[in-house]
């Protein structure tokens, strides 16, 4: 008997997405799936677009807004799956995805084992996906998924696993106290309860970029002291399964790549970082930055600063969207 998969889908303002997202959901060849879409509280015409899926069998909730890791776990709650597949409102799925990660898959009920797959960036056309291989493309332990994952500063974004029940249930709910960077702290969690990651290359998905409105794109107070908590648990989870020199060093790694994200204006999570380093054993230094920003900087001040090439990335991302949306970009020569 085919075990039954779990498509969660959290949704909010994601109008003009969430048709396609769940099409690709309704297109697995997986034939033994279900299909919850979680609207935490849209304010445009996500929910009623949802809604409109119900007659293929969608299951819609609806709830106030509360983020959305409350989202996914009403969407876990409500799971009858011995899979999990975790899919944001604007992602989208190979139609064979959950298939070829399900072959050769053991029992959802008891299976330790995470699943992982290829997956590429895309801005409006996922034929245009750039896929980039890299160290966590590959079976692993969870130790070293974790350390390659700081050393390297890499990720896989929640539509790439596919988590057996058992999983699930031994890492525990989604942090509702995240904003940012929810699901990179989840991730870790999982990794642990594992017993190991497979990587599954015959499988795929992709992941939209240059979506303004995305939780990646936050840059208030509040999002930036979730992606400091987020952080300072993933290394907790780390030296929780292995605390040696090397986890220690990878730590120190991911300490000094985020610390451009607090410094210099949040000074008391700069030193936090810094604090920890120490007790790793390491060091922290102030953050590389061009020529273009330094002369920036000097004019204008660090806040400024930090403020126009976000916005200057903004840009640069809404063009590249355009371009790709109207034919004229393609992804993959970049």
């Amino acid at each position: 008997m085919r075990d039954l998969v779990s498509i969660l889908i959290p949704s909010y303002n994601a109008e003009r997405w969430i048709g396609g997202t769940i099409a690709s959901a309704l297109a697995q060849t997986w034939g033994s799936k279900e299909i919850i879409v979680v609207d935490d509280g849209s304010t445009d015409g996500t929910l009623a677009i949802a809604r409109g899926f119900s007659d293929r069998g969608v299951q819609v909730l609806t709830q106030a807004n509360r983020g959305a890791a409350a989202a996914r776990n009403t969407a876990l709650r409500a799971a009858r799956g011995a899979y999990i597949q975790f899919l944001d409102a604007d992602d989208l799925l190979h139609p064979r995805k959950i298939e070829a990660q399900m072959l050769g898959a053991e029992d959802g009920m008891r299976a330790r084992v995470l699943l992982t797959c290829r997956w590429g960036r895309f801005f409006a056309r996922p034929g245009h996906a750039r896929f980039a291989p890299d160290a966590l493309w590959q079976d692993l332990s969870p130790v070293d998924w974790i350390v390659t994952k700081f050393t390297d500063n890499r990720f896989m974004f929640p539509a790439s696993w596919l988590v057996s029940k058992r999983l699930a249930d031994d890492a525990g709910p989604w942090n509702e106290d995240l904003s940012l960077d929810d699901d990179g702290e989840y991730m870790c969690r999982l990794v642990a309860a594992s017993e190991r990651v497979r990587f599954v290359p015959d499988a795929e998905c992709y992941y939209r970029i240059g979506n303004s409105g995305s939780l990646s794109s936050q840059r208030s107070d509040r999002a930036v002291r979730s992606g400091f908590l987020s952080m300072r648990l993933c290394i907790e989870r780390l030296r929780s399964l292995e605390d040696g020199e090397r986890t220690r060093r990878a730590c120190v790694r991911l300490l000094q790549d985020n610390l451009p994200h607090f410094y210099p204006d949040k000074a008391d999570l700069v030193d936090a970082c810094r604090r920890l380093a120490r007790e790793l054993g390491g060091d922290l230094t102030p953050p590389d930055e061009r020529f273009h920003f330094r002369l920036f900087r000097g004019i204008f001040g660090w806040r400024r600063a930090k403020q126009f090439r976000a916005a200057l990335n903004d840009v640069k991302l809404r063009v590249r969207r355009w371009m790709d949306d109207a034919g004229r970009f393609d992804a993959r020569a970049n």
